[in-house]
């Protein structure tokens, strides 16, 4: 079903990924929240999404990681625009310098999962009853292929976004017959502050167009994703088309979710 534009919130909102999404969905005549640390950049997000046709816009101070400056935050996007029709669960963190896990400072490595993990249950939280009692709403978690792959210099971000990978299965799982959707994507490699710290100059590394991104919030906003409930997409090397003609197939194989690889059919994990 399409859905016409509502509410969003985006995490993160101030810069990077979550601004150009909140300015793909302003553009789109969504209202926008955008929720971060910081004022200046919040404000300036909100007003451009003004400007780019949001109906309206509030930026709203929050650290996803403390309980009750999220659901404050929620609160008063709720007063500002209404409820929420959309989450973008956008804002990360990574480690202050790359290390091997067992040498990594222990209370950076935990920021690091407190915001990319506890952050976006927060978030849920703080949303999903709402949507759940409305029996309408869509959710997307902002994850990264590095929660599969392996990179053991930023085992904190590793460890955290698959983390998500989980959080995002079993939460879909239990939302399922609600009428809420929820969906995990990975931008792939855009540059922002963050991934140049991790990963050096622009001209080293292949960088995914943000646009890419945007796209596919905006075609899940609208309900065109709803059949990958529960999924993991990629921005960058997915065909959303031809992954949505084979959304069936990759449900029934439990794909595109968190899993442990057999080494066989007479694995008994199989």
């Amino acid at each position: 079903m399409v859905a016409d534009p509502g509410v969003t919130l985006v995490s993160g909102g101030g810069r990077g990924i979550g601004r150009a999404v909140a300015l793909g969905l302003a553009a789109d005549g969504w209202s926008v929240g955008v929720m971060g640390r910081t004022r200046r950049t919040l404000e300036d997000t909100a007003a451009a999404c003004r400007d780019a046709g949001a109906p309206g816009a509030v930026a709203v101070l929050a650290d996803v990681t403390e309980p009750l400056a999220v659901r404050a935050a929620v609160a008063r996007v709720f007063a500002s625009l209404g409820p929420v029709d959309l989450l973008v669960a956008n804002a990360g963190r990574r480690e202050a310098r790359p290390a091997n896990p067992w040498e990594a400072d222990p209370d950076d490595w935990w920021r690091v999962v407190e915001t990319n993990l506890r952050g976006v249950h927060l978030l849920d939280s703080a949303v999903l009853p709402a949507m759940v009692e409305r029996g309408s709403g869509r959710v997307l978690h902002v994850g990264s292929g590095m929660g599969y792959d392996t990179y053991p210099e930023w085992s904190a971000y590793g460890a955290s976004k698959a983390a998500l990978a989980r959080l995002t299965d079993t939460t879909a799982a239990a939302l399922a017959g609600t009428g809420v959707t929820l969906i995990e994507a990975s931008p792939g490699l855009v540059r922002t502050e963050l991934t140049e710290d991790m990963w050096g100059p622009a001209a080293e590394q292949p960088w995914a167009p943000v646009g890419l991104m945007v796209e596919v919030v905006r075609r899940f906003a609208r309900g065109e994703l709803d059949a990958l409930h529960g999924c993991f997409v990629h921005a960058r090397r997915d065909d959303l088309d031809d992954l949505l003609e084979r959304a069936e197939q990759v449900r029934a194989a439990g794909a595109r979710t968190l899993r442990l690889k057999p080494y066989g059919l007479d694995d008994p994990l199989a």
